[in-house]
């Protein structure tokens, strides 16, 4: 985390409507630094940027035709840094589309609702809780 703790949160959707209401409630809350993107494209070539976190549409076909989807989007996120924890959005209550995302290594799945920010943070506090235990332990191996 960066800027004085504050969460990096990419959120990449090419539902405008949703990603802007997914922003400002992320923004009410001062704990998160927030960036979003409408393609994977734009999301992949920030990834400099080192988000902490990162919720993902699977879809990602409404602007451009050819624009890369959720999953080669999740892949790029993951060949450049394995730890960034991944969120998919879907629209689509399919267990297919939940197991293809964990295959790809998403931390989880989330469809698309009216409860879908609630879910998103108590997804984004358990990624930081396991961040923390992992840090722990790891400081507590390191001086055995």
């Amino acid at each position: 985390m960066k800027e004085g703790n504050k969460i990096n949160l990419f959120l990449v959707d090419d539902d405008a409507v949703f990603l802007k209401s997914l922003e400002i409630e992320f923004l009410q809350h001062p704990d998160f630094n927030v960036e979003t993107f409408a393609t994977g494209e734009q999301c992949v070539k920030s990834r400099n940027r080192n988000p902490d976190i990162v919720i993902l549409d699977y879809m990602l076909n409404g602007i451009v035709e050819k624009a890369m989807d959720g999953i080669e989007t999740l892949d790029k996120i993951k060949d450049y840094d394995t730890e960034i924890p991944v969120v998919m959005l879907s629209s689509q209550d399919k267990i297919e589309v939940a197991i293809a995302c964990m295959h790809h290594k998403a931390f989880d799945y989330v469809v698309k609702s009216e409860t879908a920010f609630i879910r998103l943070q108590k997804i984004i506090t358990a990624i930081l809780h396991s961040r923390k235990i992992k840090k722990e332990l790891n400081w507590y191996m390191a001086r055995m």
